[in-house]
């Protein structure tokens, strides 16, 4: 059976949302236990599922670890007195890019005709009035599409043409020089003799045998 793959979005279907957490989780918490023992590094895992229930994998311990990432990000600040303003920059550019697309994965649901029921009468309104004009649009891009390739079919229908005359051309052309060279080489099937004429003798006879001298 052939792997689907999926894609990076929200999945809506509750059951198979859980399914893929449930695999996932197991599947990231195995990682990281491998990753530990294997490279001999300290790791610490922490998951909270949709239901606020808490999963978690250390190394060593959670709270040790977690302290020293507070160690470090102190040290951190300490030496490069930007990195807080920086790091504190970047948050807020996450977030605001994590609501954006929140907010066009909605609008995307809807336009598909998806979770409607909690839009109101304004924003429904506004939801047709935005459909109605990607279909003009759609129409208009066809036209466009289906003009452009009747220029094309009539441009390849007149050079069709064009080619046929010129091949009619040189057809009877090509006869032409054929009845030529045919009249060059059987001289004798012109109309120029004429085999009725008096002064071709012959021995020919019409009449009664014991009438002929």
């Amino acid at each position: 059976m052939v792997r689907r793959k999926i894609q990076m979005k929200r999945i809506e279907n509750k059951s198979s949302r859980q399914v893929t957490f449930s695999k996932r989780r197991n599947g990231m918490l195995k990682k990281a236990f491998e990753l530990s023992v294997l490279c001999e590094v300290e790791v610490a895992l922490i998951i909270f599922s949709s239901r606020g229930k808490l999963y978690e994998f250390s190394s060593s311990s959670v709270q040790e670890t977690i302290e020293r990432y507070r160690n470090y990000v102190r040290d951190s600040q300490k030496a490069n007195p930007y990195l807080g303003q920086n790091m504190e920059h970047l948050k807020q550019q996450t977030a605001s890019m994590k609501k954006m697309i929140d907010g066009l994965e909605a609008s995307k649901r809807k336009l598909s005709g998806e979770n409607l029921n909690s839009c109101s009468l304004q924003e429904l309104q506004e939801l047709e009035e935005q459909l109605r004009k990607s279909v003009k649009k759609v129409q208009e891009r066809k036209n466009q599409v289906f003009k452009e390739k009747m220029e094309k079919l009539k441009e390849k229908g007149k050079a069709q043409t064009d080619e046929n005359a010129r091949l009619s051309v040189k057809l009877a052309s090509m006869r032409k020089q054929a009845r030529q060279i045919n009249l060059s080489e059987n001289p004798a099937s012109t109309s120029e003799i004429n085999i009725s004429s008096p002064d071709v003798e012959t021995d020919l006879f019409i009449g009664l045998p014991e009438r002929r001298t």
